[in-house]
Formats: structure tokens, sequence, C-alpha cells
């Protein structure tokens, strides 16, 4: 769990201090179009779009951009059709790395990843190869502040969490991905507001690192989130604070 809430916190911080809230934009819109064309455009009756949705409003994505993008999912508007793919490799030290793709060109992408993992220190797997180590789970990260952690667990279980665990900074709470919307609603309603909430791939155990592979899987992490196609990366890395600090 650490190595998963550490990565998505410093990866929000560089994507503010490295302007990329464009790039942001464009995942989020393609994960909207997706979920409405899969579930239809009713927020209240669509639990992927509802998140996406949700995902939009928490990067301050304007309103008629993601209403835009329901549209295009929906065909009221002319769109993009795009393919939802998973690739799979290690990183440096063998840890392993799932990468979520929505493209309108797949043999550009198995290229582009490809070519990514060989130039920062990982190879590709074959399918299957380490996706058996993660679950499905929901994932709702609460910054400490003055709650207490008795109380947030409590609140939790009580809503039909599977665990909670305490960082340094925040609270991790696990749920069932069924259960994940519900969780998180329970707790919006007792004024938690959560730093990230999201449907994710947990891994089974993490792989510590250190040093120089600390850095060649934080680049390798980094050159993956920057490509246009990929939505999604998980990986079992552990690496301490302070390096994980020293990309912001």
């Amino acid at each position: 769990m650490s190595g998963h809430s550490k990565w998505a916190t410093t990866k929000r911080k560089k994507a503010v201090i490295d302007g990329k809230r464009g790039k942001i934009f464009t995942k989020i819109t393609r994960e909207i179009i997706v979920a409405a064309r899969s579930g239809g455009g009713d927020v209240n009756a669509n639990s992927k779009l509802r998140l996406a949705v949700d995902k939009a409003k928490a990067n301050n994505m304007p309103a008629e951009n993601w209403q835009r993008a329901i549209k295009k999912g929906t065909g009221d508007l002319e769109g993009v059709n795009y393919e939802s793919l998973t690739y799979e490799g290690y990183g440096p030290s063998g840890v392993a790395v799932v990468v979520d793709v929505l493209t309108d060109n797949k043999n550009r992408s198995a290229s582009e990843i490809r070519s990514i993992f060989t130039k920062n220190s990982g190879n590709m797997g074959e399918p299957g190869s380490v996706g058996w180590m993660f679950k499905r789970k929901g994932l709702i990260v609460v910054p400490k502040g003055a709650l207490a952690e008795d109380q947030v667990m409590e609140w939790s279980l009580d809503a039909g969490a599977e665990d909670m665990t305490s960082g340094e900074e925040t609270y991790d709470v696990v749920t069932a991905a069924e259960d994940f919307d519900k969780v998180k609603q329970a707790l919006e309603a007792r004024g938690i507001k959560a730093a990230s909430a999201e449907v994710t791939q947990i891994p089974a155990n993490y792989v510590k690192l250190e040093g120089e592979d600390a850095g060649r899987m934080l680049r390798l992490m980094d050159a993956l989130e920057d490509n246009d196609d990929v939505q999604n990366v998980y990986a079992n890395f552990d690496i301490p604070q302070d390096v994980m600090d020293s990309m912001e």
C-alpha cells in the first residue's frame, strides 16, 4: 500500500509543478468517453462515469470539458473510438509493473510502451506475467489532519471497507472494488475529504528499493505516466519517503 499511495501523492504534486494539467485533462477525457460509451451518460447510474467525473472535478477540469466528453461517449457528439489494453512488464530489481492504456492505435501504443520499458531499465513481459500479483480494490487515501485513527477505522469498516492502514501522513482505506462507491460516499457524508479515491490494482507484496534502483524505478514510472495513451500504472515497489520527496 505504501508504495502506491506515496507514488500517487508524488505524482499529483509533480503534475502541478511540471505544468502537466493539460495532459491530465487528456487522460481524464478519454476515461470519461469510454465510461459513457460503455455504461451511458447518467453519472448517477454509471459508477465508472461518476468516478471519472469526480476525478475531473478534483483536477479542476472545466465543466464544459467533461460534459463534452460525456456527449462524445454517448454519441451525441463525434468522438474517437478508444480501445482498452493492458501491458505487463518488469522494472529494476524485478518490480512488477502493469500498465492500463486507452488508445486509438494499439500498434503505436505497444511500440511506445516497449520502448519506455527498454530505455528505463525495464522490460516488457508476456500477458499474465505479473498481473496475477495484483488484486482490483478500491483505495481511499485520507489526510490525517485532526482525524483520529480509531474513528476513521470505525467509520470505514462500518461502511463496508475491508481494511485501513495508517501511513506517515494518510490513512489508506481499502475496499472491495464493488463496495468502493458506497464506502467513499459514506465517508464523504461524515465530512471526510479524500486526497485521492480510485479503483486500483493493489499488489500482494512489495519490493523495497533504495539507491540507484529507486531512481531508475521512479524514472520508469514517470516516463510511463507521461505517455498520452497510458491511463494508469501499477507497480509493487516501496521506496523511502525521502527519495520520493526528491522528485518534487
